[in-house]
């Protein structure tokens, strides 16, 4: 493909991944908040959620799915977004507190303590959240007008790009943990179920941010 084709491709995506965020902004609807978290089905490790509050003329159109785009396309597509986004809010719930409630609660905290900080910068600038798009999920504690998005990462831009704030700060992490829990390949596959993971639990046991929850089954030595 030419990078011409490439572009316009990007593009013509890109404007479809507006669609939500256009019908609210014609409805004068202006601060309006991207939800995603990431970290849900792994053996190890935190939840962590985003929240993204973009301007009208946000023009990064790489902007997508977290999952379709590579690791060095991530971390250069999270600078943008920091650099330009209104207003930027990070959750994160813990294997323990992961553990003691249940991966779909420890998801919902993470993303309410995400829209908290974004909605605390937004309120310093004297602005105010207006709207909430959520990828799957509702946040039935939340008092601002909400719409939950099945597949919202690849269909909001504001999602995709809470999609990808989310990854890139916890696959650093993960990164970080690798150097502390050495022997899970927790560099290359982020505490997710792979055989080098498995084979790391069944030679040294679980470690302390593992998820025993997530583990009851597993037999280890």
């Amino acid at each position: 493909m030419k990078k011409s084709e490439r572009i316009q491709m990007m593009t013509a995506r890109f404007a479809e991944m507006r669609r939500y965020e256009e019908q609210l902004w014609q409805r004068g609807i202006e601060y309006i908040a991207g939800v995603d978290e990431v970290g849900r089905g792994p053996l190890a490790g935190p939840v962590v959620a985003a929240a993204v509050i973009l301007p009208y003329d946000f023009d990064e159109i790489e902007v997508n799915d977290s999952k379709k785009l590579s690791e060095k396309k991530r971390e250069e597509l999270y600078i943008k977004i920091e650099k330009k986004a209104i207003a930027i809010g990070i959750g994160m719930k813990d294997n323990l507190y992961i553990d003691k409630a249940n991966i779909l609660q420890a998801t919902k905290v993470a993303m309410l303590e995400a829209l908290t900080e974004a909605e605390k910068q937004l309120t310093e600038s004297g602005k105010k959240l207006e709207h909430i798009l959520i990828d799957a999920v509702r946040l039935e504690s939340a008092k601002i007008p909400q719409t939950s998005i099945i597949k919202g990462d690849a269909s909001s831009i504001s999602i995709a790009a809470a999609s990808i704030i989310a990854k890139v700060t916890r696959d650093r992490m993960m990164r970080e943990y690798h150097k502390q829990y050495p022997g899970y390949a927790f560099e290359s596959n982020k505490g997710y179920g792979t055989k080098a993971h498995y084979e790391g639990l069944s030679e040294i046991g679980m470690c302390p941010i593992h998820r025993k929850t997530f583990l009851r089954n597993l037999r280890m030595k």
